[in-house]
């Protein structure tokens, strides 16, 4: 039997859950009977079945279940959590073979499923494309593992890297319209979106997914003395807003201020407050500022930096990159440009 054929498509059913199900991972199971499909399953949302269970239910003749292996990109759970133990319901239908690409991370699960099903006389399969297992739940993972969100930086940059002209006195787009609705597709995927005060003041962005259906995503703003006016788009009632400054703890509506101190350890605090609302990923949009504090920290895990084709000569810098890109691609006339961090803090 070809399990990385059945654990693909494992995948490939987890990817339609994306926006619905964090903080929990996302998962997707097929069974298969005489090496053939008999019933598939995803995680649809949060809160809701988890994929073993939706793919378990679809099985008319659940006497078949005796007879088929379980595939699951996620350790099958083994505590009651806001839905009842899958691997207690794999040992109840009998099933003998569960193919697993990753074990759960998560400390109240953490290789527990894995033992209970085995202990049950049920054969156990641990790593099939792992990797790309690691790779689907990246978000959750780091979650798990690092104590805090996923974080992407993003920003767009002149040929010669500059992120604006001098004196810029309105929106200068230095990406193309492909690569602006890409943006937004990455907007619906992550579950914050964050900027500073200067952007805030000069480009008064909208924050919100435009172009898919999808979730906006929590506004993170991080504004020190609060001094930035109420009319910005940021601070309408479109999505919730986290507001991070230096004097006051209030919530207002879908406006959150949370306290965060001054000094070189802010944007380690930002993050941790965050992790603590469980926030499991966020995008950070600009600007150079911003952009250069998560940088020294070491507080990334991908940047994602698109170069159009125009020049500037003089203006903002846009931030040093002294590494190789582990991805190139061409977004019609822009280069877009992937780093991975192998040391993220």
């Amino acid at each position: 039997m070809n399990h990385q054929i059945f654990m693909r498509r494992c995948m490939e059913l987890a990817l339609s859950g994306s926006g619905n199900v964090a903080p929990n991972p996302l998962v997707g199971s097929v069974l298969v009977r005489n090496n053939e499909i008999v019933a598939e399953g995803y995680h649809t949302h949060f809160g809701g079945a988890h994929a073993e269970v939706n793919a378990i239910s679809k099985v008319r003749d659940q006497t078949v279940l005796k007879e088929c292996t379980l595939y699951v990109n996620l350790e099958p759970c083994s505590h009651f959590g806001k839905t009842p133990p899958c691997s207690s319901l794999i040992i109840e239908k009998e099933i003998p073979i569960v193919v697993i690409s990753n074990k759960d991370p998560n400390p109240v699960v953490d290789g527990s499923g894995i033992t209970k099903l085995r202990s049950a006389g049920i054969e156990v399969m641990v790593g099939v494309l792992e990797a790309e297992g690691l790779e689907l739940n990246k978000r959750f993972f780091t979650s798990q593992i690092h104590k805090r969100p996923y974080i992407i930086l993003k920003w767009a940059q002149s040929t010669d890297g500059f992120l604006a002209p001098e004196n810029n006195s309105g929106i200068t787009w230095i990406s193309n319209p492909s690569s602006r609705l890409l943006v937004h597709k990455w907007r619906g995927e992550e579950q914050a979106i964050l900027i500073g005060r200067n952007t805030a003041l000069n480009d008064n962005p909208r924050l919100n997914v435009r172009g898919f259906k999808s979730t906006d995503p929590i506004r993170i703003l991080i504004d020190p003395m609060l001094d930035l006016p109420s009319s910005l788009h940021v601070f309408n009632d479109r999505a919730k807003t986290i507001i991070f400054n230096h004097s006051k703890n209030y919530t207002s509506g879908n406006l959150e201020y949370v306290k965060v101190p001054s000094g070189k350890n802010f944007i380690s605090s930002l993050i941790n407050e965050l992790f603590l609302r469980s926030v499991q990923s966020l995008i950070v949009e600009g600007g150079a500022i911003t952009l250069r504090s998560f940088i020294a920290e070491g507080m990334w895990d991908e940047m994602r930096v698109f170069t159009g084709n125009l020049s500037f000569e003089k203006g903002i810098k846009a931030p040093q990159l002294p590494m190789i890109p582990s991805e190139k691609l061409c977004i019609d006339t822009d280069l877009l440009t992937i780093y991975r961090n192998i040391n993220p803090a």
